[in-house]
């Protein structure tokens, strides 16, 4: 039995029938509701390219794909403290040097038929059990552009959907949020989505069969969330709108906060749109201390933020929650910037 419960009223997100983030408030803002999240995507990150795993060796020693998860995990409680509620992770990841051009390296929870890979899935179940137990959200991506060459059919994106719907039924957490493919609406890239099922233009199709699984799989009645995101600046068009459950936007090449305040207004004042929450889960500028930034800007759309923290320098090892190997401490000034200001806007004591 799931100890958090994550459910959707309206465009706010509540946990175990209370509203996320209780009581909290930015300037006048309410930010009751809201889901204030990090980008989290390798937590479950391993390299299965000869060539390349030895990348991602560090201060640690030589990688080791389960020394990675348990660091996560054990660092969890203490974003939990500053009041982060929730994470994002893919079974793709995502770029481990934060942007890529290239991207030799094979980190896929899918086969090329779409079969579950259970090494990743077993460090997956490892972080929603503490996840769960701490009364966080997960947004669990299942594609990522770089990687989703590794399993581009549109058959095998079926036999992946339904197989990391069927297992996260079966794992019987209810703190998940679904997000299809990370970016969807990046088709032309050489990595990118294309023509497939995953891409946004066809994202309604393959929604049927998504909640055709769900309705399968969670023999219960539970119904899982769903959602799908777009490259930074993007809004979904009103075909997207219409199928989705909650709303996923990102903020990186948008340096301009009023902008991103701006976005979620257009999202709103589509026709397609149905109330449904909005939430920023990637976005690289920071700027916390500012007396608006991105951050603060969305929440006074009242829509979610995510931190997307990569190395800009290989020297600090202790920045970039997307840069591997990753240090999950708050070890850096970026980081503390950034809790500091979650932990300001939820009432809880501030990182040290």
């Amino acid at each position: 039995m799931s100890a958090t419960v994550i459910r959707i009223q309206g465009d706010d997100f509540v946990v175990n029938g209370l509203p996320a983030c209780p009581g909290a408030v930015w300037e006048g803002h309410r930010a009751e509701g809201l889901l204030l999240n990090s980008r989290m995507v390798q937590a479950t990150f391993d390299d299965l390219n000869p060539a390349t795993r030895h990348l991602w060796d560090g201060p640690a020693g030589v990688w080791d794909p389960d020394r990675n998860t348990d660091a996560c995990i054990r660092a969890m409680a203490d974003w939990r403290a500053a009041g982060l509620n929730c994470i994002t992770l893919n079974l793709q990841g995502g770029s481990p040097f934060g942007y890529s051009q290239d991207q030799p390296w094979h980190n896929s929870a899918f086969g090329t038929d779409g079969s579950l890979d259970p090494h990743y899935m077993q460090r997956l179940g490892r972080v929603l059990a503490e996840a769960d137990t701490l009364g966080m959200a997960v947004i669990v991506g299942l594609f990522y552009f770089g990687q989703f060459h590794r399993c581009r059919s549109d058959d095998a994106v079926r036999t992946a959907v339904a197989g990391a719907i069927g297992w996260l039924a079966e794992s019987g957490y209810r703190n998940v949020l679904l997000e299809l493919g990370n970016e969807v609406d990046i088709v032309r890239n050489p990595w990118g989505y294309g023509d497939s099922l995953v891409s946004s233009h066809r994202t309604p199709a393959l929604m049927d069969f998504v909640r055709s699984r769900i309705a399968a799989c969670f023999t219960d009645g539970w119904i899982l969330p769903v959602s799908t995101s777009l490259k930074g600046g993007s809004v979904p068009s009103d075909a997207l709108l219409e199928v989705l459950d909650f709303v996923l936007l990102h903020g990186n090449g948008v340096s301009d906060p009023l902008r991103i305040a701006e976005m979620v207004r257009r999202t709103r004042s589509s026709p397609a749109y149905r109330g449904q929450p909005i939430l920023f889960n990637e976005d690289d500028h920071y700027g916390f201390d500012a007396p608006l930034c991105n951050m603060t800007a969305a929440i006074s759309e009242h829509a979610g933020w995510g931190f997307f923290d990569y190395r800009r320098s290989h020297e600090d090892w202790q920045e970039g929650f997307q840069s591997v190997p990753v240090d999950w401490s708050i070890g850096s000034e970026r980081k503390r910037a950034f809790f500091s200001l979650v932990a300001h806007i939820t009432g809880n004591p501030a990182p040290p």
